[in-house]
């Protein structure tokens, strides 16, 4: 199929902003037609990362977790406030997965040097392996999801959705 006929093809968006357009035709639909492709996208691609993380022992949360104390720098060590602060996370939300973590031999609780009633979270070699592979595999995956779009589509696309999600900024829908 040439780029032409993909982008006239109809979608299962088309079929279902049809119908309503037949029950409903004095509504507007393009906002439902743009924000139905961004949730099957974002579905279809979570679906995938998630398929792909669990090949490596990681669930969403699990590499949630890993992914901040990467991303945080050597020594990959931060202490439970931090972790639940960076993720937006209750620390019973986090207790959990680092008990999950712990017990696959990706992260270890050590007594924080600082503070003798704390600890701290550190990242260990196994567990720095297995977040750099997911990343990189996730990267991939994402990328051959983009492979539709030129280098020029694929910032535009960047710009406009950077746009759209900055007026959601300040809205209360969390």
């Amino acid at each position: 199929m040439t780029d032409d006929a993909a982008e006239n093809a109809d979608d299962a968006v088309d079929r279902i902003i049809g119908q309503w357009h037949r029950e409903m035709p004095e509504l507007e639909l393009d906002s439902m037609a743009l924000f139905g492709r961004i949730h099957r996208i974002s579905q279809k691609l979570g679906a995938r990362l998630h398929a792909l993380r669990s090949e490596k022992g990681l669930g969403r949360n699990e590499f949630d977790v890993l992914a901040t104390i990467r991303r945080s720098g050597e020594p990959y060590t931060l202490s439970p406030k931090e972790i639940s602060a960076a993720m937006m996370l209750s620390s019973g939300g986090l207790t959990g997965r680092l008990d999950k973590l712990e017990s696959a031999g990706f992260v270890e609780r050590l007594p924080d040097p600082g503070d003798r009633r704390g600890i701290k979270v550190r990242m260990t070699p196994l567990g720095r392996e297995v977040i750099e592979d997911s990343v990189r595999i996730g990267i991939d995956a994402q990328n051959e999801a983009l492979a539709p779009l030129t280098a020029k589509e694929r910032d535009q696309l960047g710009a406009l959705l950077r746009k759209l999600h900055a007026g959601f900024e300040d809205q209360p829908f969390d």
